[in-house]
């Protein structure tokens, strides 16, 4: 099993919302990409809740699109050994400093789940570290490999709405 290293955060200052995946497949690693895998339904779905079609945008003017409307993107584990892309066959994993990531950025005001694997991690790390006081949910996961729980992408997007109510709301006023 290879050793795997999770990308670097895509944050700026006055983050609002984190979205935490668990550990990028393959293909995102090779290409250095958060959701790089074309047919993963992140992209897609932050357009749709966001009123923007993000099929033409470079991965950097994505990246930019994000930070502009106030959310980061990181992943729960920081190094792991694995073989392929599923969660399922993710071992020996290390964690991120997702604690000193919201220390950093104060103005975080609410963590979204991306899937099973990325709640289960961050339960884990929560239980092991000082955590500062955050909202988290555990949101459907937006992996195109079928799974005993696959939601269809409206359900997804009704279930990730919940990210824009504190975009819209909150205002990144800190912890």
């Amino acid at each position: 099993m290879k050793e795997r290293h999770s990308l670097e955060p895509v944050v700026q200052k006055g983050a609002r919302v984190l979205i935490l995946g668990s550990m990028p497949g393959e293909q995102s690693l090779q290409r250095r990409e958060y959701y790089g895998n074309p047919r993963n339904h992140f992209w897609p779905l932050v357009g749709e809740l966001l009123n923007t079609d993000l099929s033409t945008f470079s991965y950097e003017r994505k990246c930019d699109f994000l930070k502009t409307n106030h959310i980061a993107l990181w992943d729960v584990i920081g190094s792991c050994k694995r073989k392929g892309s599923l969660d399922s066959a993710i071992r020996d994993e290390k964690m991120n400093d997702l604690a000193g990531l919201l220390t950093t950025y104060p103005t975080i005001q609410w963590v979204g789940l991306n899937g099973t694997k990325a709640y289960e991690t961050f339960r884990k790390y929560i239980k092991n570290h000082a955590f500062p006081p955050v909202p988290y949910t555990k949101l459907p996961s937006t992996s195109p490999v079928p799974g005993r729980n696959v939601k269809s992408f409206s359900e997804k997007v009704k279930a990730w709405r919940e990210m824009t109510d504190y975009l819209q709301h909150n205002g990144g006023e800190k912890r």
